[in-house]
This record gives structure tokens, sequence and C-alpha cells, in this order.
């Protein structure tokens, strides 16, 4: 899909997408198609002095704002161990509650690149880990897609890396999005989301000494009384740099310029309410932040919605 989609065929496009995700071996009504096992949290975002530079928006202009954040592991099964190999990627999810009841939204994973460059690409690696059925003999599918997709397949060796915490795990947009100043120039950015508290990974043989719910029960555990801390960050590309294909990193010598910190400050009461009441969309987007020629954003978002529609049915 080298030219963008109608909205009709964008659709079309997504319930393929959704109706393959839904029937994959763990996914369970009531629950996210992915990402399923979460726990939610409040917390403030301050800007820093630069950010209104880049952007005209809200929240990187003004002063600090209130955000809801969803910490997540990444498997369809919501009683996945959050010390599986299969729980990565994990995610963030991030809203920013603006003044006048508007927000916007920042949807994250914990690994620098994505799993994949194309749409088409996505629908296939679904369908290959729908067709896979560990009774039968090697190579499954899935192998088989990996095996010929070098870069999805590094994807799935980096996400089967635990972190200590989740306040150690550092996280990434991926998608290229468009800042816009109070002058009109526009900028091209992704997002990171960095650990202040530093990046701390566990060895497997450290993470099979975990318990099965550790990193939900350290947020339990750990906030109040101690807030997780992040930088946001946007990375800047040079000319030339790929801003359609979100499985392509940038040099790590690209320009970054700090827009504030993150700080999460408490559990939500009722995570249950909460978790089935949110949905986050990449495309929540407000005045000073723009799309890009990135085609993700906009289908992952019909696909969320296609999956918040389906937990509510349960």
């Amino acid at each position: 899909m080298t030219n963008p989609l109608d909205a009709a065929a964008a659709d079309k496009f997504a319930r393929e997408v959704f109706e393959t995700m839904v029937k994959v071996p763990g996914t369970k009504a009531g629950h996210r198609v992915v990402h399923a096992k979460g726990q939610v949290c409040q917390g403030t975002f301050t800007p820093s002095s630069e950010a209104s530079t880049l952007s005209r928006a809200a929240h990187l202009s003004g002063p600090a704002v209130p955000v809801t954040v969803r910490f997540s592991d990444g498997a369809a099964d919501p009683s996945v161990p959050d010390n599986s190999a299969f729980a990565g990627p994990r995610g963030i999810a991030i809203r920013f509650n603006l003044p006048g009841g508007k927000t916007t939204d920042i949807v994250a994973l914990s690994r620098n690149g994505f799993v994949v460059g194309t749409l088409e690409e996505f629908l296939t690696l679904q369908k290959s880990i729908l067709a896979t059925d560990p009774t039968k003999p090697h190579p499954w599918p899935v192998e088989q897609f990996l095996g010929t997709h070098p870069v999805a397949l590094k994807f799935v060796q980096d996400s089967a890396i635990a972190p200590e915490s989740f306040a150690n795990e550092a996280f990434f947009g991926n998608n290229a999005f468009t800042f816009v100043n109070k002058s009109g120039a526009k900028q091209l950015v992704r997002y990171k989301i960095l650990p202040v508290a530093g990046l701390r990974q566990l060895s497997e043989d450290q993470a099979k000494a975990k318990t099965a719910d550790y990193l939900m029960q350290d947020l339990k555990s750990r906030l109040p009384k101690t807030p997780f801390q992040y930088k946001l960050v946007v990375q800047l590309p040079n000319p030339g740099d790929p801003t359609h294909d979100p499985s392509i990193v940038w040099p790590e010598d690209r320009k970054t310029i700090e827009l504030g910190v993150l700080s999460i400050t408490s559990v939500v009461a009722d995570n249950a309410t909460a978790e089935n009441e949110l949905a986050y969309f990449p495309t929540n987007l407000v005045d000073g932040i723009e799309l890009s020629n990135d085609p993700f954003p906009d289908m992952r978002s019909r696909v969320y919605l296609l999956a918040s529609n389906f937990r509510q049915k349960k």
C-alpha cells in the first residue's frame, strides 16, 4: 500500500487485521486483542522550556498537565506472566488531559523500531501467527515469516528481554509525527520515553526467578511513595531519513530535544473499570501535532476502535 487508502478501503483493511488478531489463541472477550494485561496509573507531565519552540500543542507550551498512563505487557493473553519471554514488547500509553476537556495520546513500545515496515507485512505476520499450530512439525508459518524477515526476527528476540521494573524501561514511538510551532514551522519527530532511573534489564535467569506479576506488583508497591519518572524526548531526522517506515530506526547521532518530564505518581483505585473505559489512539492529536506520511498511526487507530468495541461486548 504505497498509496494512501481511502476511508472505505482503510476500514476494510483494518477489519481484516482485527478479525485476524481476535482469533489468535489467548485472546479473550472483555480484554484488548494485544497488550491485554496492564495497569492504569496517574501522574503529571511538565514541559521543558524548549518544547514550545517545536510545537504549539497545549501540553507542550503551558503549565504541567495531568496524565493517565497505562503500562502493559504485549501479549494477547491477559494472564501472561510478566517474566515470560512472550510478554514483550511492553507498552506505555499516555493520555495528556488538557484544559477545556481536550486530550491527546502517545502510544509507544519497549522496542526501538517496529516489527515490520508496511501494512501488508503486518497483516501477513498476523495471519502467520494465527496459522501456527504448535502440534504441527517445524517450520511453523510464523517461523517461516520470521525466517524471511530479519527485522521482525530481531524485534521478537529483543522483546523477549524483561526489564527490572517499568521504571527502568525505555519506550519508543516509532511512528513519525509532524510538530507545528506558533510560527507555523513544521518539524518531523519520533518520540522516545527514557527512564530517569536508567535502563536496567534482567538476564534470562533473573527473569525466571521473578513472580508472574512482578512488574504490575512493583507499580502498586512503589507508587505513590516513589514516583516513576521519564524524560519525554523527540528525535529529529536528517534529510533523507525515512519517515514512512516505522521499522527503520533513525541513527543515534540524530539530534534530540527534551520535551519535558513525565512523572507517574499513583495507580488507579479500580484498574478493571479504568482499563475497560480507556482506549488510546495514535491519531488522537491536538493543534500543533499532525500526522506524517507514516500510514501506521491511522491504521492502528482504526484497529484499536474495533478492538475497543470488541471488549465492550464481553
